[in-house]
């Protein structure tokens, strides 16, 4: 999953939303991009479709918050 943070007043929210997922949270990484104000937030989750288009679409609510999933299949 990708997030990207337009508006630092949602990193908090995001936190929060993050910490109720963690059970399904593999790894995750951020990166400040300072010079463009903007927080970057990769994410990578094993976790059922459902959860992951609900942490979705709770994240896309946060004013200032994009987020968006990419999908693999299981081999």
């Amino acid at each position: 999953m990708g997030i990207i943070i337009e508006d630092t007043d949602g990193v908090s929210k995001v936190n929060e939303i993050l910490h109720d997922y963690s059970d399904f949270i593999i790894g995750r990484m951020g990166i400040p991009y300072r010079e463009e104000n903007i927080n970057i937030i990769s994410i990578v989750l094993n976790a059922p479709n459902d959860k992951i288009n609900s942490l979705t679409g709770k994240l896309g609510m946060i004013e200032g918050v994009s987020a968006k999933a990419l999908y693999a299949g299981k081999k």
